[in-house]
């Protein structure tokens, strides 16, 4: 059948046989999980090999892993040669552990605890509150700090594809000229810094987050070659932040908050930032109508993770105003994220 049949047997199908793909729709992210999880990629880098011998190195059962991986080539992720023999395909080439822009580490961590706080979903609806803290007794980043290796998948995962592009997109599509010092607030290992230092070389800059973040963050800072520039300051966000800095950025961490906690957060940096210093904030805009987002999930997704959300242009202006700023600038960084510019009043 045609791409073109395809669609228009789609749009002809009856509504209750269309929701069937979507309340199924977590079979295939959970047999990557899977794949992932056993470094099946990896074993694939050099070559087709028998599924026997996939299943010997990785100690599971020969007829179930040869089934999970028949699954997978059907939607695309690995080929089957031949009978029982794989091979990687461009899509399983990014479930490889140490390329560039590797999607492993996200393939685990969506599919461990943060599937499980998606089972309580039901929770957080009928509460508003984190489904993750309900379920594992305590916040997200509490637990991974008390859990290291689900923690180090997370920050992994983080710098992934997507996070290292936002980072670019941040430092070329916005005017960072006019800024002696900027603070990265709650900056995580300093890429997003990194990317904005090595863009304006007579910037310094100031990486700010907990002793766990800023150890890990070292490393990537040595190598990015701003290391002269960037200073290391340990503290938490909702207590203070570094002073008399004239610009302060904070990327994707007010929707990790609810309102009250993301107002304390501005305050802390309007109490802080020298005088005719500004506020950076990078987040999702989520837009009026029914039009498909993306941001739509993300949001119930800082629901049920943090007890978050990603923000309309007018909610994000109702914390800036709450928080003493007023908005002057939102600068579309690309089709997912805007740069928000406020200054204090």
């Amino acid at each position: 059948m045609s791409k073109q049949n395809n669609t228009q047997s789609s749009q002809n199908m009856p509504p209750q046989l269309a929701l069937w793909p979507m309340i199924s729709a977590y079979y295939v992210p959970q047999l990557i999980y899977v794949a992932a999880k056993l470094g099946i990629a990896d074993m694939l880098k050099d070559g087709v090999k028998n599924c026997d011998e996939l299943a010997t190195a990785t100690a599971a059962n020969a007829r179930a892993l040869y089934r999970l991986m028949r699954a997978l080539a059907s939607v695309g992720v690995f080929a089957e040669k031949e009978q029982g023999y794989f091979a990687l395909t461009p899509v399983a080439v990014y479930l490889q552990s140490d390329i560039p822009d590797s999607i492993r580490w996200a393939a685990i961590m969506f599919a461990e605890e943060q599937y499980k706080a998606w089972g309580e979903l039901l929770y957080s609806i009928k509460t508003g509150a984190s489904a993750f803290e309900y379920l594992y007794g305590m916040e997200l980043y509490e637990y991974y700090a008390q859990n290291p290796e689900p923690g180090e998948i997370f920050h992994k995962a983080m710098t992934s594809i997507a996070i290292t592009r936002e980072d670019a997109a941040i430092a070329t599509g916005y005017d960072f000229s006019s800024i002696k010092t900027l603070v990265d607030i709650g900056g995580g290992r300093g890429s997003t810094i990194a990317e904005i230092l090595k863009a304006n070389p007579t910037m310094k800059g100031v990486l700010f987050d907990c002793a766990p973040a800023l150890e890990s963050a070292k490393d990537l800072i040595e190598a990015e070659g701003v290391s002269q520039r960037c200073k290391f300051t340990v503290g938490d966000f909702f207590e203070s932040v570094p002073s008399g800095c004239d610009a302060y950025i904070l990327k994707r961490i007010l929707h990790d908050w609810d309102d009250e906690r993301a107002i304390t957060i501005l305050k802390n940096c309007h109490r802080a930032m020298a005088k005719n210093g500004k506020i950076l904030v990078a987040e999702r805009l989520i837009p009026l109508g029914n039009e498909p987002y993306a941001g739509k999930l993300i949001d119930l997704d800082m629901l049920v993770m943090t007890g978050g959300s990603e923000r309309t242009e007018s909610e994000c202006r109702s914390l800036f105003e709450r928080a003493g700023f007023q908005v002057t600038k939102i600068v579309s960084i690309q089709s997912d994220m805007s740069l928000i510019e406020g200054i204090p009043v």
